[in-house]
This record gives C-alpha cells, structure tokens and sequence, in this order.
C-alpha cells in the first residue's frame, strides 16, 4: 500500500510556537470578552399584575455587588408606587422616574429597599436591584413586593 503523508513545509505559518502563542492568545481573548460582558446588558423585565391586583412579587439572581437587575413598571399619574424587600437577603432598590431622574426618598441608614412615591408621573418607572452594600455579600435569588395604588 502507498501510504503518503502529506506534511506541510517546516517555513509555514501554521507550524510551530508562534501558531500555538496565537491561538493561546486568541483563546484568552475570547474567554475575557465573554466572561468580562456586563450583567447589566440583560433584558429589562417588566413587571405586571393579575387582573384586579395592586401588589405584585417580583424576584430574580444576582451573583455579587457588581451585578443588578432591571424591572420596569408602568404606572399613572397621581398614584402611589411602593417597594418593599420580601425575601431574606439584603438588596437595594433604586427607583428611577420616568424622566430618567432617581427618586429621592428617605435615606436612612437601611438598605434602601423601601421606597414610597407619591405622587407618580404617568410613566414607565424602572426598578434597579443591587445587592446592599451595608451587609454582607451574598449570591443567590432575591425576591420585592411591588404596590400601586
């Protein structure tokens, strides 16, 4: 049987230290791009209610004090929206108004996880939910309870 074995020349490109620095390079590259990518970059989600409800839960994961979460909620104008932390682990809830502009409640020395605004703008206002930076870290589901009335 003729066997041939088809080598490539020893000059080429695709042989040798620098083709394996290359692809070692490439490969780094790649894995910093994907595990570098923000979390906030994920989807908006938008928080709705049962027919006839005024309060909905709403919850997801964060994986550190980095990580957040977005929810948006439409609301009218003239009502009152609240927030409140319904599960164990400590987070944070920003409320960002319609125009963009964070609301401003009570600063207290607590995690900012309760918020009353009143009264809202009509509007799509968003929710951010971080970890609170006054306790200890943590990873894992967090869940809030949402009101308008």
């Amino acid at each position: 049987r003729n066997r041939r074995r088809c080598r490539s020349p020893k000059n080429s490109l695709m042989s040798g230290p620098l083709t394996r620095l290359a692809v070692l390079a490439f490969t780094v590259f790649a894995l910093t791009v994907v595990f570098t990518v923000d979390s906030s970059a994920q989807s908006v989600s938008r928080i709705h209610f049962a027919r006839g409800a005024v309060s909905a839960i709403a919850g997801g994961s964060l994986n550190g004090y980095k990580d957040k979460r977005t929810f948006v909620i439409k609301v009218r104008a003239g009502q009152t929206l609240t927030t409140e932390q319904s599960g164990g682990r400590p987070i944070t809830i920003e409320v960002i108004r319609p125009d963009g502009e964070p609301f401003e409640g009570d600063m207290d020395l607590s995690c900012h996880n309760r918020h009353e605004v009143t009264p809202t703008e009509a509007g799509d206002y968003r929710l951010v939910v971080t970890e609170c930076q006054k306790a200890d870290s943590w990873r894992g589901r967090f869940r809030f309870k949402v009101t308008v009335r």
